[in-house]
């Protein structure tokens, strides 16, 4: 699978189940030794400071080909890189413009808790934060009074640290530990809903176990069913209904009517091997219900999932039950189902999708094969979603090919690519090879 699963609302979680397998073993065994609880201690680290109209319906038939239409190159440019180099991070854009960009992981693996603000105006990283506690492919939601509410730990254990909530205030840049999450948990859904409160749905959580020796080593990964929801008004979270189908990294979608489509994702962890699914549900905040809705065309995890401005969501490549997939489809809230729409060029996962202000969706890097294959690679290649036409059409290129990275669009309309890794990690984190990368672009439609 990709390092990082990326949608909308938060974007989801990459192999940190393997990746930071070493860093925590290492901890546990200190505190076995000490005699101490598994709970580990924030994180201390620093870093330096350093120079993120009207659309037609779309066609809805059972096209399947890619788009052949030419599309001018849009340009692609560089702007200041970050202080260090990261993926599977989360990126926000802030009420004054500036993006939030904080966690992830290095090229070894190791998970940061460091945070860095890009300014548009200047087009410069600065150091931020840094975060009470180190978060691997965060969800990253931003509040209605200007916070970031940043929740999601490495492996979803019961450590404190993974189901730790952590709330950014911009007039301070300083991170603050809010309530905890009821269930640890990494690769949930997760979307603000239109009352203020914050939807936290399945993902997966990491049993720990002990043995003879009072050594904690991971074990089992259960998928979740349950889902939980935040509220800034008493900063805790409570349980409300659980789906119907437990599910690892599905991509959650607020729908114009309120409700919230849950789609695809994993029926088994990382760790035990992936099964994707094409079910699909629908969350009611009114009555803390989720209720089952047309299953989508392809069983799909680590895809994307964009609102239309006319209502439909576009759901984009994945991983399939065979590898990484180009299709892409369609769902219709008024109909309660999905239909194809027209495919990707190339096969795409650990991508990330963006709505531009023309109504067109931004699809940007990814790879085209699982990340434990040699014959991977890496692109550089975007392309762009037309609703009116339901075709996809080139863009143009980066300068870098990246995965797992963040696009946020900024207030001035451009697209901030940011970070992501230009290599795939082998199965074993001692053979790690990724490169992380520091370095951003800004695409201008």
């Amino acid at each position: 699978m990709a390092i990082q699963r990326r949608t909308q609302a938060i974007v989801p979680r990459s192999r940190a189940s393997l990746l930071s397998l070493t860093s925590l073993l290492a901890a546990l065994a200190v505190a076995a030794c000490a005699g101490t609880s598994a709970t580990m201690a924030p994180s201390g680290g620093k870093v330096p400071a350093a120079a993120s109209g009207p659309t037609a319906t779309p066609a809805s038939g059972p096209t399947a080909s890619p788009s052949v239409s030419a599309t001018p190159a849009s340009a692609f440019s560089p702007t200041g890189s970050m202080a260090m180099g990261r993926f599977g991070h989360s990126a926000t854009l802030l009420l004054d413009g500036r993006v939030l960009v904080a966690g992830g992981q290095d090229a070894t693996g190791g998970e940061s808790d460091s945070a860095e603000l890009y300014d548009p105006a200047t087009g410069q990283f600065s150091q931020t934060g840094p975060m009470i506690y180190p978060h691997i492919s965060p969800a990253a939601v931003l509040l209605g009074d200007g916070r970031v509410l940043v929740t999601g730990g490495p492996l979803g254990t019961v450590l404190k640290r993974d189901s730790s909530a952590e709330l950014y205030d911009p007039s301070t840049g300083k991170f603050t530990v809010t309530g905890f999450m009821k269930v640890a948990r990494t690769g949930q859904g997760t979307v603000l809903l239109p009352d203020g409160r914050v939807l936290f749905a399945g993902g997966a959580t990491t049993l720990l176990a002990k043995d003879k020796q009072g050594f904690y080593y991971p074990g089992d990964d259960i998928v979740l069913a349950s889902a939980e929801l935040y509220s800034p008004a008493t900063g805790q979270f409570t349980m409300t209904g659980s789906m119907a189908t437990a599910r690892d990294d599905p991509t959650a979608t607020l729908l114009p009517n309120g409700r919230v489509l849950i789609a695809g994702g994993s029926l088994r962890a990382e760790g035990s091997g992936w099964k994707p699914t094409a079910s699909a549900e629908l969350y009611n905040p009114a009555t803390g219900k989720f209720t089952p809705t047309g299953d989508m065309t392809t069983a799909r995890v680590g895809h994307t999932a964009t609102l239309l401005p006319n209502g439909r969501v576009l759901m984009v490549g994945g991983d399939g039950p065979s590898g990484p997939v180009a299709s892409a489809e369609l769902y219709d809230p008024a109909t309660g189902r999905f239909s194809p729409t027209g495919a990707l060029a190339t096969v795409r996962t650990g991508h990330t999708a963006t709505l531009l202000p023309n109504g067109r969706v931004l699809t940007v890097g990814g790879a085209d094969a699982v990340d434990d294959s040699l014959a991977a690679n890496i692109l550089a290649s975007v392309e762009l979603y037309d609703p009116a036409t339901g075709t996809f059409s080139p863009a143009g290129s980066m300068a870098t090919g990246r995965q797992s990275q963040t696009a946020t669009l900024l207030a001035d309309g451009r697209v901030l690519i940011a970070g992501g890794a230009d290599g795939l990690p082998p199965p074993t984190p001692l053979m790690m090879t990724t490169v992380a990368l520091s370095s951003a672009e800004l695409y201008e439609p």
